[in-house]
This record gives C-alpha cells, sequence and structure tokens, in this order.
C-alpha cells in the first residue's frame, strides 16, 4: 500500500509551486499525526476545558487542545522554508515565516473542539495558497486543500486540484493509502443541519427543510434522514462516503447574519474538496471559491455536497 509520502514526492516531481504546497502538506501530517497522539492519550483530559479568559479573535472560548495544536501546526510549518506566512483561526493576524517562501498556510488547527471531552470526532483543516496573491485571495487560487479527522480513525482527504485522495494514520507513523476513489454522490436523502436554530432562519431554508420533512407525501416526494454531528470534519467525511448535504446558513441570530463559518479557514478547504470531488459549495447563492474574503477571518454561510440536492436548495433561493 502506498503512502502519503511516496504520494508527495511523485506529485512534487515536475512543478515548483505544487513541491512547495507538497512540503508543507508533509509538515501538516507530522503536525497532525502528532495531535492526534495528544488527544488519545488517557491524561490529555488535562487538555480538554477552556482556557481560563482565552478566547480567539472570533470571541470564541479556546480549548487548551486549540492553543496546543496551534502551535504545533505552527512549529511544522516554521520548519519549512516554503511556507511564507501561517493564518490561524486561532491567532489574530498573519505570522510571517520565510521572506522567500512560495506558499501560504491556512488552518482551522482543531476543527469541533467543542466536543473534545464528548469523545466526538474533531479533525485539522488547512488551505495551501500562493504567496504571491497575498493573504486575501479567492478559494479558487488553492494550490491545495484537505482536513485531517481525528477519530475511531485518523485519516486525511487532501486535494493539490485533482481527484480527492484519502490517507489512514498507521501504528508506524506514516499516512496509508485508503485506495478510496473519493467521490461525492449527486444524489441524497441525507440533510445535515442544527435544526434547534428553526426559529431564526430565513424562509428559503425553512421551506427546504420543512419539504423534506415532508417526505414522500411532500413536494419533494422523498424520505429523508437527518445527520448532525456538529463537527464540521465528521459531516464532512460522511458527505464524501456516502452524499448528502450540510447546510450552516446565514440566520437571524446576532452574529449570524453574515454567516458562522471562517471563509479562509474552513468554508473555503472544504469547498475545493468538494468541487474536486463532484459536489458543489456554495453561500446560498454563489460558489464558495469565488468569494474574496474581506478580512482574514470573514464569516460565511456554507452549504454543500450532492451537487444535485445543492442545485435544489438554491431554487428554494428568493
Amino acid at each position: 500500500m502506498s503512502n502519503l509520502s511516496a504520494k508527495l514526492r511523485s506529485l512534487a516531481s515536475n512543478d515548483p509551486a505544487k513541491a512547495a504546497a507538497c512540503d508543507a502538506v508533509a509538515a501538516l501530517a507530522a503536525a497532525a499525526a502528532s495531535i492526534a497522539a495528544v488527544i488519545r492519550q488517557p491524561d490529555a483530559e488535562a487538555l480538554l476545558g477552556a482556557t481560563s479568559g482565552s478566547a480567539n479573535t472570533d470571541g470564541d472560548d479556546q480549548k487548551a487542545l486549540d492553543v496546543l495544536a496551534d502551535e504545533m501546526i505552527e512549529r511544522a510549518l516554521a520548519a519549512v522554508p516554503a511556507v511564507a506566512a501561517y493564518l490561524s483561526e486561532e491567532q489574530d493576524t498573519a505570522v510571517p515565516l520565510h521572506d522567500d517562501g512560495q506558499v501560504i498556510v491556512a488552518s482551522d488547527p482543531l476543527d469541533g473542539s467543542s466536543n473534545i471531552d464528548t469523545n466526538v470526532s474533531v479533525g485539522t483543516i488547512f488551505s495551501i495558497l500562493p504567496a504571491s496573491g497575498g493573504i486575501l485571495q479567492p478559494g479558487r487560487n488553492q494550490l491545495a486543500a484537505g482536513f485531517f479527522v481525528y477519530g475511531p480513525q485518523t485519516t486525511l482527504l487532501v486535494s493539490f486540484g485533482g481527484p480527492v485522495m484519502a490517507f489512514q494514520l498507521g501504528d508506524d507513523g506514516q499516512f496509508h493509502d485508503m485506495g478510496w476513489s473519493v467521490s461525492i454522490t449527486p444524489d441524497t436523502r441525507e440533510f445535515a443541519i442544527n435544526a434547534s436554530n428553526m426559529r431564526h432562519w430565513q424562509p428559503d431554508v425553512a421551506g427546504y427543510i420543512a419539504d423534506c420533512l415532508a417526505g414522500e407525501t411532500g413536494p419533494r416526494k422523498v424520505k429523508f434522514n437527518m445527520r448532525w454531528v456538529g463537527s464540521l470534519v465528521a459531516d464532512g467525511w460522511r458527505i464524501f462516503r456516502r452524499g448528502g448535504i450540510f447546510l450552516y446558513p446565514a440566520d437571524a441570530r446576532r452574529g449570524y447574519e453574515a454567516g458562522r463559518l471562517r471563509l479562509v479557514y474552513e468554508a473555503n478547504p472544504v469547498a475545493f474538496l468538494v468541487e474536486a470531488a463532484g459536489g458543489k459549495a456554495i453561500d446560498g447563492n454563489a460558489p464558495i471559491l469565488d468569494l474574496v474574503p474581506r478580512t482574514l477571518h470573514a464569516r460565511v454561510p456554507l452549504v454543500f455536497g450532492s451537487a444535485n440536492e445543492v442545485d435544489e436548495f438554491a431554487r428554494y433561493r428568493p
């Protein structure tokens, strides 16, 4: 079975830009293996709680493990001359690393960390951009993107603009090819949304979900199941495996009017993978990858998954 290291060497052989992205992914994989080791240790409980009085730039409470994962990733990237800067959801501003670096790495170091003490899968999401494009670039500029999942298996989905590749961490500390041709089915009977926010939804979201819930006797004439983990990487992995649609829309709550997920650290890398796997990812109207972030921590609504179902949702938009 081939491993990630061999695949990266193959990809990097004839393209300097891709070689820089491969070096960054190799460093991220090493950091992810270390993060996975910390999470699975019995004494990791000391790292689960919120750091007293600590919040990231978006005002979210930071877990101690958020901070540790961020530090581990920054250290790993600092050792890679190809990385010009590190952008982190956990840090207010860009972290400059190497003046002559060719790529910028953006990351959510520990997605889903609010679930860490409930033994739900969490992960690391990353985006790799050309340094020549500056800090704020549309997602279409990404050279590579992916995410690690720390769950029953420690896994990686990654794309360099071609097919999405899947790897699993082995006992030898290496990520091995899972032999999976990653493709999101165009149709689905599963949706993922936090239904507890129903009273805050806009009419298009409320109408779409109501029609899904109406089942075979409703206008969709399909029986849908709802799935919601509340961890983007966990819900995303399921959709890559068997299809589905994920919705984290804007709503009427204060601070959610423009969406809640971060464009640079979450929506862009996920959308890059989704499109590479044959799915679609939109903010409700436009493709996520066409959006230009106005700020480093810009938020955005996110709807992604099976292409035909995303198109169906879009028809509910005013």
